[in-house]
């Protein structure tokens, strides 16, 4: 392509509404064009990365057998009606009529259109086990949009569905599918994309992954063992082991605490460690509008998605209200008498011998708290956040380290959550009626994209791989529209190069050298051959490979069969 051709302005500057590197490279290379929030066009050298990064989706998704489909984008109410999800999602589905009355939505996800598809062309145990994949748009309605291409509302997303007839038919399918997506992410260029072990949230099913790469743009916090193999979203990181704080047993002592309704206050009064106290947190249930209060150690922090999980129902903080007969800022679980209240302790409590909380009168805090001996017998549950601090599940040492991640794949195991809600049955080898077991699995081919930004770009350079580069060999010459030479040279490279089978950017624009050398930087092709009349007279060509700290001066005569060899080594 010639470059004067090209759609898509560069920009010099750093664009002002950027707020990740990935999307200051996509405005500033000319990649994306924004219409709304969190809505934009892919420009031609966005739209080359996307296919390039969808074909080597398709050829993985091809290699383990799924077979590729298409849904609709528009579903109706009836079926999101029949898994009971039309409801049950609010803000983020967006919810239309036709110009017949019939109530509509824009997919987010497919899970009721595969099943509407499948439950007529898999009734009988023969047809078991299978999968089909999609390329397809959708549309969230996210109230977050930011990051440029990192979270969008109209996005691109390769999803998948499988079905089985037994649990270890869906391990076996899992397990490939973990494996091809690790080679998805090893080659568009971040083989250093790690699986962990994720909530399943509105997708339900009974486990899940998510595939995550660790940086700091990243949204997510990530739990990981530097000395085995565990790793997991913060939202399911848990510790089996929490050393006990306080060994001896004190007697119970009310004390005088004024004005010390937040735990730094009471700490300074009472001048004990954090560890010694107890926290109490309240948040009001979606569901019944009633209270839950949370008792758990101060220095530990709730895990909302953990208590969210356990209590099957979304919380909110909750307001002080005189009519829930609790006394805000001093609650604790000595002689509690909150009205309709759901109590729960944190595993953090268990063990400890002597503590501190609020003795539920202004004021007041019972100090010596044990709780067996002064509440009874409870049962602790795992509502904390996991830290630095806290041993690993797995391999028992005090070696966790938390960081950034941006998700770029998911799988799930739905169980029979969809294919039962829906209808969807199968007659086994009995001729007995049952419900299939699913799948299901996704990347987000955009969010792909920005993130091999995030991992290899810098301020001025996209710096693509190979195997995803929106060119293959970019051809720089200096002074093209002035010298007949440089021209006819360029020209004749383009062509050859062409004839090979190559995608070629000929940059035949009358712009000074630093222009161009700029752009072909946030274009990112791997290889950048240039013209020059300099070089031209000692018969070779310029050769600039990425990650190579220096050019090379490549004969005329050998320039082919370099660039040949040296893709192939890229690829590699």
């Amino acid at each position: 392509m010639l470059q004067s051709k090209l759609l898509g302005n560069t920009q010099k500057e750093w664009p002002n509404e950027a707020t990740l590197k990935s999307h200051g490279l996509l405005i500033k290379g000319g990649y994306i064009k924004q219409m709304a929030a969190g809505i934009y066009t892919l420009m031609p050298l966005a739209k080359k990365v996307a296919f390039k990064i969808e074909n080597i989706i398709r050829e993985e998704m091809n290699s383990i057998g799924s077979q590729e489909i298409l849904m609709p984008l528009v579903a109706t109410k009836k079926l999101w009606n029949m898994s009971g999800r039309y409801d049950a999602i609010n803000g983020e589905l967006l919810k239309f009529e036709d110009r017949t009355g019939t109530k509509m939505v824009l997919s987010m996800t497919h899970e009721e259109a595969v099943v509407f598809m499948a439950m007529t062309e898999a009734t009988s145990y023969q047809k078991y086990p299978f999968s089909v994949y999609q390329i397809q748009t959708k549309f969230r309605d996210e109230a977050r949009s930011r990051g440029g291409l990192i979270r969008v509302r109209e996005f691109t997303m390769k999803d998948a569905y499988s079905f089985h007839t037994t649990e270890e038919s869906l391990d076996q399918t899992y397990q490939e599918y973990y494996d091809a997506y690790n080679r998805i992410y090893k080659r568009v260029g971040i083989p250093e994309v790690i699986a962990v072990a994720s909530d399943t949230g509105m997708m339900g099913g009974s486990a899940a992954h998510e595939y995550m790469l660790l940086c700091d743009a990243g949204e997510d916090k990530i739990v990981v063992c530097k000395d085995c193999n565990y790793s997991a979203n913060m939202e399911v990181a848990y510790t089996d082991k929490i050393d006990v704080f306080t060994k001896k047993e004190e007697p119970l002592e009310k004390i005088y605490t004024p004005g010390t309704k937040t735990i730094d206050t009471l700490q300074e009064y009472i001048k004990m460690p954090k560890e010694s106290l107890i926290k109490a947190v309240i948040y009001t249930r979606i569901d019944t509008s009633e209270p839950v209060v949370v008792f758990i150690r101060a220095d530990k922090d709730i895990n909302e998605t953990k208590l969210t999980n356990y209590l099957k129902t979304d919380i909110i903080p909750r307001k002080a209200e005189e009519s829930d007969n609790i006394t805000y800022g001093f609650v604790g679980p000595v002689r509690f008498h909150g009205d309709n209240a759901t109590v729960i302790f944190d595993k953090s409590l268990q063990g400890e011998m002597s503590l501190v909380a609020g003795a539920n009168e202004e004021d007041y805090h019972y100090k010596g708290i044990n709780i067996k001996r002064d509440v009874g017998e409870v049962e602790y549950i795992d509502v904390s956040k996991i830290n630095e601090t806290d041993y690993c599940p797995k391999c028992h040492k005090k070696s966790l380290t938390i960081s950034n991640g941006i998700e770029v794949g998911n799988i799930f195991k739905l169980g029979t959550k969809y294919s039962k809600s829906m209808g969807m049955t199968y007659l086994d080898e009995n001729g007995k009626s049952q419900n299939p077991i699913m799948g299901c699995y996704g990347i987000g081919v955009g969010r792909l994209m920005a993130s091999v930004l995030e991992a290899r770009g810098d301020e001025n350079a996209t710096n693509w791989p190979a195997s995803i580069a929106p060119f293959d060999i970019h051809i720089l010459p200096i002074d093209y529209a002035k010298s007949d030479e440089i021209k006819e040279v360029a020209d004749r490279l383009y062509e050859k190069l062409t004839c090979m089978g190559l995608d070629i950017l000929l940059d035949d624009r009358n712009k000074n050298p630093g222009v161009k050398f700029a752009d072909a930087d946030l274009i990112g092709a791997p290889i950048k051959v240039i013209v020059s009349k300099r070089n031209l007279s000692n018969n070779v060509f310029e050769v600039k490979v990425l990650g190579d700290a220096q050019a090379k001066l490549i004969s005329l005569d050998e320039i082919y069969d370099f660039i040949q060899m040296t893709r192939k080594e890229l690829i590699k």
